[in-house]
């Protein structure tokens, strides 16, 4: 089974203040084109090939997957779509949240996954 990694698009994006304000959904866009290699290539400490979901909200809802990128629109809470991301990959799944949110790692943490900083997705140590 191939690994799982949930990427906090909100919070990854927010990470760099490269102006992403001014076009949120363009920015989250941005970062999901750049995610599509790491599906195959994978990230420090989890080898590919990967399934990875990017999870978007708000102004982001309606962005489009990409061969290697699954995009999930949380209906209310990102991190709340994330968490149940998580249960729902069930018990011996490797797991890997990407999120700066101290609280999400936190929940998701409890649940068995591990986490990683947005620097890991984006080009930069994590």
């Amino acid at each position: 089974m191939r690994p799982l990694v949930v990427v906090d698009g909100a919070n990854v994006v927010g990470s760099v203040p490269d102006g992403w304000w001014r076009d949120r959904r363009g920015a989250t866009e941005r970062l999901r084109d750049s995610l599509a290699g790491l599906a195959g290539d994978g990230l420090a400490g989890v080898p590919g090939p990967l399934d990875l979901v990017l999870v978007v909200e708000g102004a982001a809802r309606g962005v489009e997957p990409v061969p290697g990128v699954r995009v999930e629109a949380a209906d209310g809470s990102g991190d709340d779509r994330i968490v149940g991301l998580v249960r729902e990959a069930g018990p011996g799944r490797r797991v890997t949240v990407v999120t700066a949110d101290r609280e999400l790692r936190r929940r998701v943490t409890e649940l068995g996954a591990a986490t990683a900083g947005p620097r890991s997705v984006r080009g930069a140590p994590g």
